[in-house]
């Protein structure tokens, strides 16, 4: 498997793990409902919100490094 299909599969995951915690932290956050029933609260926030940072960087990082590429 090559660096540029790697980082493509990194970045399609970190895609739907935005939506995914972009969907739960809307939830929590907008609406104060946690879509799946018990939420988890860290530091004051809700662990979701650490999820879509998270995630957010690995797609940032997997973007640069297919510009890079070029």
């Amino acid at each position: 498997m090559t660096k540029k299909i790697s980082l493509r599969i990194i970045l399609l995951i970190s895609v739907a793990g935005l939506l995914f915690s972009g969907y739960l932290s809307y939830g929590e956050l907008a609406q104060k409902v946690c879509p799946l029933g018990g939420c988890l609260n860290v530091l004051g926030a809700p662990a979701c919100v650490y999820g879509f940072v998270m995630y957010l960087i690995v797609f940032i990082v997997s973007l640069f490094g297919l510009k890079s590429e070029k």
